[in-house]
């Protein structure tokens, strides 16, 4: 069995205990297994010496230059982590040898994205009579055609492909897996299964917290959409251990079921380093009535709930708020609940945007055209890579209303929103090519962009965690790499802690208990830590402030 990770942000090595690449390696103390991490930015460079390659020593130098440059884009990094997803997914030689191929995907806007780019890229193709795109000539991408069709037609074969949604027993984590089921069944997957993790029931009826959480599972799995209901499920129940190291231990097969987990007596949490609370962290970040707060971190540790309420609570405070997401499977306003006053919300929609950004194209540049001129530029922002383009400018241009108002950014998972950061410079060379011959160039927003993310003074990043190993080191890999872009996070915030409360089930002890060692990591990492305990009382309420509150 080979094991793919296809998430920009993989901790499959931290997982299996593994350093992965981009070949199959076997796993150690599990016969059979074998496990590769397919990494965007090494699909990309061989990607672009592929195309460029057979040019060498044919073109001059300066042809080649302009071959690279136009190759060196987010949009690049998409296609070539695609076509190597392509390749495992259709192409039965690269799997030769393999019974089954598991992938292991990014969060569910990532994703979905990835999984829509065989049926974009093949009707882009087809269509497509110019020979050109935003990747520059599309014989390299024509070579791939059959390829893409050979990918998307196991996608939507029940025979070879199953699809597995994996969930957590909360409202809006099955909200979001029931939108990613009619997003796939509209894409021709037909044959989707459910997991539902972490599934908790107390084993200590006078422990309050315990009851709440089993409470709140039951509640969301009661109300759960009709399509997943539908589903065949797979429960896989808490355990009293965090999922790292879990491969060729004990631990997978408590996981499977197996065993049992080893439940101990009843342990006190150790010492934990006394953190501010969210409230305080508010109280620091009011020094600035405007500018831009980001949330950033690994898919399910909470950035909406804790994005919500920051900007619930300057909205109290009487600031002009204006929250938004750029996250594609974004429910902000289910975190939100009832409207606040002063807080305005909103949501980068893709189909919206790249919408307004080819009509802004061809009502600019593609004005002064010719008939087939006119067409060879419509047919080149039909190209996928338009909406990568399109979404980045409306990041740009959320980034610039920070100069008049407090703006509040719900960022995508750590790799989708890695990937949108890294296009600023590819943005900047796409509009110099389409916007032609305008003077100014890039727009003032993304000219302004980048001196503005790494100005301490106009952007604050909130790095939210959990006090779990692999949350905490993805952030950590997250911080070094805004550090590389001279962007520095303001304050990490460990949501959805165990630690400050007071608890009798040995299951939710156990975990209390680890969370110590997270939550010293912290500590060495971050400028400021604030701790958010878990709550009865759900998303975006005030209760996540703590004891210091919002007087």
């Amino acid at each position: 069995m080979l094991l793919v990770s296809t998430d920009p942000a993989s901790n499959l090595d931290e997982v299996l205990e593994t350093a992965l690449g981009p070949t199959p390696v076997a796993i150690a103390g599990v016969p059979g297994l074998f496990a590769l991490n397919l990494d965007p930015e090494q699909a990309a460079r061989a990607y672009r010496e592929k195309m460029v390659g057979p040019f060498r020593g044919v073109l001059p130098d300066a042809a080649l230059r302009s071959i690279e440059e136009q190759l060196s884009g987010a949009c690049t990094v998409e296609i070539a982590a695609f076509d190597e997803f392509s390749k495992l997914l259709g192409d039965a030689r690269a799997t030769e040898g393999f019974d089954h191929v598991v992938f292991d995907t990014a969060p569910t806007g990532h994703t979905l994205r990835l999984l829509e780019l065989p049926a974009a890229w093949t009707g882009f193709l087809e269509a497509n009579v110019g020979g050109n795109s935003c990747l520059g000539p599309l014989a390299g991408l024509k070579v791939q055609q059959a390829l893409y069709a050979a990918s998307r037609a196991a996608l939507v074969d029940g025979e070879q492909t199953a699809l597995v949604l994996v969930s957590r027993a909360e409202s809006s984590a099955l909200a979001e897996a029931e939108r990613t089921r009619r997003e796939l069944a509209a894409l021709g997957v037909a044959r989707q299964e459910l997991v539902l993790n972490g599934l908790f029931t107390a084993t200590d009826r006078g422990d309050a917290v315990a009851c709440a959480i089993e409470a709140r599972g039951a509640q969301a799995l009661a109300g759960i959409p009709g399509g997943l209901a539908a589903l065949p499920r797979t429960e896989v129940g808490l355990v009293p251990f965090g999922l790292v190291g879990l491969v060729g231990v004990e631990a997978l097969r408590v996981l499977l079921g197996e065993r049992r987990a080893a439940v101990g007596p009843a342990v006190e949490a150790s010492a934990a380093p006394a953190l501010a609370s969210l409230g305080d962290l508010v109280g620091e970040l009011a020094t600035a009535p405007t500018g831009v707060i980001l949330t950033m971190g690994k898919g399910g540790v909470g950035k909406t709930t804790i994005a919500v309420s920051v900007a619930v609570a300057f909205a109290r405070r009487g600031a002009r708020v204006h929250l938004t997401t750029t996250d594609p499977a974004a429910h902000v306003e289910a975190a939100l609940g009832a409207p606040v006053p002063g807080l305005r919300v909103t949501r980068i929609d893709p189909e919206a945007e790249t919408a307004a950004y080819r009509d802004e194209v061809l009502r600019t540049t593609g004005a002064s055209l010719d008939a087939a001129g006119r067409a060879l530029r419509e047919e080149d922002l039909r190209s996928p890579c338009t909406e990568e383009v399109a979404v980045f400018r409306a990041f740009a241009k959320v980034v610039d209303q920070g100069e008049r108002e407090l703006v509040v950014i719900d960022t995508a998972p750590t790799g989708h929103t890695l990937l949108l950061l890294d296009a600023a410079e590819s943005y900047h060379r796409e509009v110099l090519r389409t916007r032609r011959p305008a003077p100014q160039g890039a727009p003032d927003e993304v000219r302004k962009l980048l001196p503005r993310l790494r100005d301490p003074a106009f952007t604050r990043v909130l790095l939210v965690t959990l006090a779990e190993a692999t949350p905490v080191h993805e952030a950590a890999a997250l911080q070094r790499d805004l550090a590389r872009a001279e962007i520095h996070p303001f304050a990490w915030v460990v949501n959805q802690s165990l630690t400050p409360l007071t608890l009798r089930d040995p299951i939710l002890r156990q975990r209390r208990l680890a969370e110590g060692r997270y939550l010293a990591e912290v500590v060495g990492l971050a400028r400021r830590t604030a701790l958010v305990p878990w709550t009865e009382a759900g998303a975006g309420r005030l209760e996540l402030f703590g004891a210091s509150g919002l007087a």
